[in-house]
């Protein structure tokens, strides 16, 4: 056992696998990686009780949880989680992409899960220790990338309707290529008119797996319509859209002027959308955070003042969008392929991601 000093207050504690992954069936799965199949060795933990706070600062061997059948998140849903990339650059070195940002929505998701606010130090340092021990499984191929999936969830053994008075902190980490399988090329959405992911006053700023549940219905629904993906319209007047079940959402019009929904407590609050603003603003394109009505989009799509239309999220970066359809329209969106913005603002991110391009925003962190 070794020790590995991080940004927290304290250090983690190393405890490698007795049984790691051969290397010639790592190499295999780093080869062609799909999106969260293969996981790496080892999680990094940190466990929290109210009566002493986080404590156990570890990285261990990746296995099973054991859970009581009476543990409070498989009653009552208590559970947060967040997702990032580590990428590894030309020099060989590993960095991840504006973590602190997903540290500080990780709290907020956290708060109103009523869950223990984990501090930033001990997120940042669990993402460093993982990485670090784990670093050989960070793909090097075009578009590919170590995900980051750091969890919690309420683990005190204990049936009742209040929060729980234990919980577990992890990070797991899977090698993956690009999150659609046939690779960065536009995709059809149905726009669901039934359902919605989530309403005023609830949980939908916060990522949690209870708004992740809410989609897979109308989602399902969607693929056996022969869609892609489901974008969601808000829950009170149903006239404006939201996002998709695990993206947001951004339209391109004629003048280069640019439109996404405004955050409204319902729509999760992308570090990836945030980041695109950024690039299309010092782009020189107008960008606009507001109500967008479906048939205000539905007439621009069919008078050309709306020329492209993407979604956006960390695991698919930016992805285009080539039709819109529901019960009563079908519309494709400009000629059917990626625009000239979609095209050249995600080549732009993804090159600083990769370190291909100079971070003026220091938005990347090295990990190793």
């Amino acid at each position: 056992m070794s020790t590995l000093t991080t940004p927290s207050s304290d250090t983690f504690q190393i405890h490698l696998t007795d049984t790691p992954v051969a290397d010639a069936e790592r190499a295999a799965a780093l080869a062609s990686p799909q999106f969260g199949t293969v996981f790496t060795d080892h999680m990094a933990r940190v466990s929290w009780t109210h009566a002493t706070g986080w404590t156990g600062r570890r990285v261990e061997k990746y296995g099973p949880l054991l859970l009581d059948p009476a543990t409070a998140v498989l009653h009552y849903g208590q559970e947060v989680f967040e997702g990032l990339k580590a990428y590894r650059h030309p020099d060989d070195s590993v960095w991840t992409f504006r973590p602190d940002a997903n540290a500080a929505r990780f709290a907020r998701s956290a708060r109103r899960l009523a869950l223990p606010e984990l501090p930033e130090a001990d997120f940042l340092g669990a993402i460093r220790a993982l990485v670090a021990v784990d670093r050989e499984w960070v793909p090097s191929g075009e578009e590919t990338s170590l995900y980051l999936r750091p969890f919690m969830y309420a683990s005190e053994r204990f049936l009742g309707v209040r929060p729980s008075l234990e919980a577990e902190f992890l990070v797991i980490a899977s090698p993956v290529g690009p999150y659609f399988a046939g690779g960065v090329k536009p995709v059809s959405i149905w726009v669901s008119q039934d359902y919605h992911r989530a309403g005023a006053g609830g949980t939908g700023a916060a990522k949690c797996g209870g708004n992740y549940a809410a989609s897979l219905l109308p989602q399902q629904e969607a693929y056996a319509k022969g869609f892609e993906q489901v974008c969601f319209l808000d829950d009170r007047t149903n006239t404006q859209l939201e996002e998709l079940g695990g993206m947001n959402v951004v339209v391109v019009m004629a003048d280069g002027s640019v439109v996404t929904p405004a955050l409204s407590g319902t729509i999760l609050e992308g570090v990836t959308r945030s980041s695109i603003l950024t690039l299309l603003a010092e782009g020189g394109h107008e960008v606009a955070e507001r109500p967008l009505l479906l048939e205000d989009l539905r007439r621009g799509l069919a008078d050309g003042s709306v020329t492209e239309v993407f979604a956006c999220g960390t695991a698919a970066v930016m992805t285009p969008i080539g039709r819109l359809a529901s019960d009563d329209f079908d519309l494709v969106v400009g000629d059917g392929t990626a625009g000239p913005v979609t095209t050249r603002i995600r080549a732009q991110l993804t090159d600083i991601q990769y370190g291909r391009a100079a971070d003026r925003h220091g938005w990347m962190h090295r990990l190793v």
